[in-house]
């Protein structure tokens, strides 16, 4: 498959007008970083006790490390497109579940992103890693359509295709499991065009590397104020790790995913370091939801909250969250509540870009980063993977108070000892609502109201109650893009013309191009 549609190299863009000596600091460059199926217990900062993170600890340390975040959702798909948007998913139709390789929807073109917003303020943008919001026909739905210069990476999860055959630890540790069958093997895609199928897990993170410090290094060479998003794709399943980490760690497959994760991390700070930018630099690092406790030890922790992944429990939802500038952030811990909603407009804000003419769901958290330490943000609303009109969100935090509307496990989840956490466990309302006091009761064990309740948790029922019809009086839910269904024709094949599918869709690596060839900012 080759390029399709129109590429915009930023190199060849116009650049961008350089204030003269004495005006008005350059404008701050952003490093997102976003990890999978990450956990709230899975990092040393965060209390696991053998994890190999220093160099997230060593962030934790010198920047600003959250207790109250949360990712917008339980699941994939959702939860990146509320990152990169601004807006609760169902706003944009990502629901229910996530996106398979032949799914006929994606993020819709119309749904402005926080890339298309600084490509506008003149910054050059790339992503790296994991898309997860639909490919499309001819791949209309991937990042070089949603604002992003530069895109390497995949465009779903990399459990998404056959895998057992595969190496995941060098030097031939087969990958753990079978993935997804029936459908093509795993692609990687730089921009458009599939230069490796399926690909090589071991050597992934290597090449993200060196495309990341070019991309750092181009960018000051040029002046030119910079966005890039770094969706890893660990510690999803199937773990994978490189030879510098295969074999490394005590926690076995996963910690060495997680080392390199963290690795990854280090190799970012040091580029911005190495090209004098780590004092104009916002990076924030996060997990798009919970552990999937269903792959026990290769599934991550959420350390003392309930249940994980696909659960509007704590444990499904609240992330490991960390803020970082030398020099304008100071180091810290905040109990403050924050959301992955708020990176769009916080960023926006930082670059004076224009927020886009739509209901937006984020907040600025500029006070909280930068002055008084408070955030805007008071609540936070949990949908469940498949939402709907009718039950609305399923549970909601105000304050330190949370209430649980209906609960329902999921098959992530599960292996758990908890019950309430298992896949089979049906969806159940709750009248009145479960309340919990989650600074007291984190875990969510002790619900409030079968007790005697005081005045303040029965006011917080009541205040919980006027915020959930507000967000429903002014709440639309876009047309589902996941139910658009699926098109196998629409799955990414190197060699289109190739029989029988899927199968056939197999093509040798390019990473073997003559020096300074692919995918070399060029």
């Amino acid at each position: 498959m080759g390029p399709q549609g129109r590429h915009h190299p930023w190199l060849l863009m116009l650049p961008l007008l350089l204030p003269p000596v004495g005006a008005a600091a350059a404008p701050p460059n952003f490093v997102l970083v976003l990890a999978d199926d990450l956990g709230f217990g899975d990092l040393g900062s965060y209390g696991h006790p053998s994890s190999a993170t220093p160099h997230l600890d060593r962030l934790a340390a010198r920047g600003l490390r959250f207790t109250d975040f949360y990712s917008s959702a339980a699941v994939c798909s959702p939860s990146r497109a509320a990152l990169l948007t601004g807006r609760l998913p169902v706003r944009s139709g990502i629901y229910p579940g996530v996106f398979d390789p032949g799914s006929r929807g994606g993020l819709p073109l119309a749904e402005l992103t926080v890339a298309e917003l600084l490509q506008d303020r003149g910054y050059a943008t790339a992503m790296v890693g994991k898309w997860h919001l639909g490919f499309g026909r001819n791949g209309s739905f991937l990042p070089v359509h949603q604002g992003f210069q530069h895109f390497l990476g995949v465009p779903y999860s990399h459990d998404q295709g056959p895998c057992q055959n595969l190496t995941c630890f060098p030097p031939d540790t087969k990958c753990f499991g079978t993935c997804d069958q029936g459908v093509v093997a795993v692609p990687l895609l730089w921009n458009q065009s599939i230069v490796q199928q399926p690909v090589s897990f071991p050597e992934l993170v290597p090449l993200y590397g060196r495309f990341c410090r070019e991309f750092i290094a181009r960018c000051a060479r040029e002046r030119r104020p910079f966005l890039l998003y770094y969706a890893s794709h660990h510690t999803h399943y199937p773990q994978f790790a490189s030879r510098e980490f295969a074999g490394t760690t005590r926690r076995g497959p996963f910690g060495d995913a997680l080392a390199e994760f963290d690795g990854s991390v280090g190799q970012l700070l040091q580029a911005l370091q190495d090209n004098g930018l780590e004092n104009n630099t916002l990076v924030f690092v996060t997990s798009d939801n919970g552990p999937s406790t269903l792959r026990m030890a290769r599934g991550g922790s959420a350390g003392h909250l309930k249940c994980g992944k696909g659960t509007t429990y704590e444990g499904g939802m609240r992330e490991p969250a960390l803020a970082y500038w030398p020099g304008r952030i100071a180091p810290g811990v905040t109990h403050e509540l924050a959301s992955t909603l708020d990176i769009l407009p916080t960023v926006a804000a930082l670059a004076g870009a224009a927020l886009p003419k739509v209901a937006l769901d984020g907040f600025d958290l500029s006070p909280l980063l930068f002055g008084s330490g408070q955030s805007p943000r008071r609540a936070v609303f949990f949908f469940p993977p498949a939402p709907d009109p009718l039950h609305g969100p399923f549970a909601i935090r105000l304050g330190k108070y949370k209430a649980h509307y209906f609960t329902q496990g999921s098959f992530h989840s599960d292996t758990t000892p908890d019950q309430a956490c298992h896949g089979l466990t049906p969806l159940t309302p709750h009248l009145p609502p479960l309340l919990f006091d989650l600074e007291a009761d984190p875990a969510e064990n002790y619900d409030l109201l079968r007790g005697q309740p005081g005045p303040e948790a029965l006011q917080a029922l009541k205040d919980i109650a006027v915020q959930k019809v507000l967000l429903e009086q002014r709440l639309q839910f876009g047309e589902s893009q996941i139910r658009k269904g699926r098109d196998p024709s629409l799955q990414p094949c190197c060699n289109p013309s190739c029989s029988p599918k899927p199968s056939c869709c197999r093509c040798s690596p390019q990473l073997g191009h003559p020096k300074g060839a692919w995918p070399r900012l060029q």
